[in-house]
């Protein structure tokens, strides 16, 4: 066996985290010979639902499962970690304007950025859940300066999986039968859900999914908007924001970035270089491969005018969020 590695999920109280534990712990994310020891960290009134986790994640009997560590203070639960699944955010409320979500949640993520600077591993692999996703990534990166920029990543893999299963129940086929699905920008109703580029096996041989589908105004209209306000939608019918799909997005992200995506291509937030026209210096997202554990964006895809109109706009709304969130830190 190898030796354990140490992985935290924060907010790790919370619903997401409730379902993305035992995917760690059972060997989904980093695979079966890779034993995990998980710290868990959320604030101080939540230790005690944060003690009926831990005996629930003791009585799963977990070969993988090397240890758990819950605690309240970011350094305990930074130190070493291999592995960073940032979940806890504050929640937004009705009546809340987005602004507002952004000071309540920059605040956290900069301290979380100061304590991984100070006690984590240096090739940290960090992953943003907590909304909003692109700007907490950027804004936690900044306060963390020894770790390379390209180590923190937001996720729009729940965006991809989401229009993956959308488009494969139009074609009528398995969801592992159509890839190559695009999310580009924020992870939020200005995203770019991207069918153009992507692919479907239909009885063996592949076809763009265009070409298969032959309906291009349900690719610039329907599948968008249902895809950009699926979380609307889970809230609207659960009364609860999205849980389950979350915590399987992040192990998929996750899991890619660990293991590598093989022929595949998949959505991440990552730090911008200007790649395709877009503002640079924001967490946007790309498509990209992963081998070695390093992230590559794809290069020399075709952007049509619609696609550009689009890119532009959630490109627009990332620079408008990083401004305010460093109008914030100041």
């Amino acid at each position: 066996m190898a030796e354990p590695i140490k992985v935290v999920v924060t907010g790790a109280a919370g619903q997401i985290a409730y379902s993305l534990l035992y995917q760690i712990a059972s060997g989904a994310v980093f695979g079966p010979e890779q034993p995990v020891f998980l710290h868990l960290l959320d604030i101080g009134p939540m230790m005690g639902v944060l003690e009926g986790v831990v005996m629930e994640l003791a009585d799963c009997a977990l070969p993988l499962l090397a240890g758990v560590l819950p605690t309240a203070n970011p350094e305990e639960a930074f130190k070493d970690v291999a592995a960073a699944f940032l979940v806890g955010a504050m929640p937004r409320k009705e009546g809340m304007e987005r602004k507002d979500l952004l000071s309540a949640n920059v605040r956290i993520f900069k301290e979380q950025g100061q304590a991984l600077d100070k006690v984590a591993r240096k090739d940290v692999k960090i992953l943003v859940v907590g909304n909003p996703a692109n700007t907490n990534a950027l804004i936690c990166s900044k306060y963390a300066p020894s770790i390379p920029k390209e180590n923190f990543t937001a996720m729009t893999r729940l965006d991809q999986n989401r229009a993956q299963a959308q488009l494969a129940a139009k074609l009528g086929v398995r969801v592992q039968d159509v890839k190559n699905v695009i999310i580009w920008g924020n992870h939020s109703s200005t995203q770019f859900p991207d069918a153009s580029n992507a692919v479907v096996t239909v009885n063996g041989a592949q076809k763009p999914v265009p070409a298969a589908l032959n309906d291009d105004e349900f690719l610039k209209s329907t599948f968008v908007t249902t895809v950009q306000k699926r979380g609307a939608a889970v809230i609207a019918a659960r009364k609860m924001s999205s849980a389950l799909s979350a915590a399987k997005a992040a192990s998929d992200h996750m899991r890619d970035w660990f293991l590598g995506t093989g022929d595949r291509w998949v959505s991440m937030g990552v730090v911008s270089d200007g790649s395709y026209g877009t503002p640079r210096d924001v967490v946007f997202s790309f498509p990209v491969t992963v081998s070695n554990g390093k992230w590559k964006i794809v290069e020399g895809l075709t952007i049509s005018d619609f696609a550009r109109k689009m890119i532009d706009a959630t490109g627009k709304e990332l620079d408008e969020e990083k401004n305010d969130a460093l109008e914030v830190c100041k």
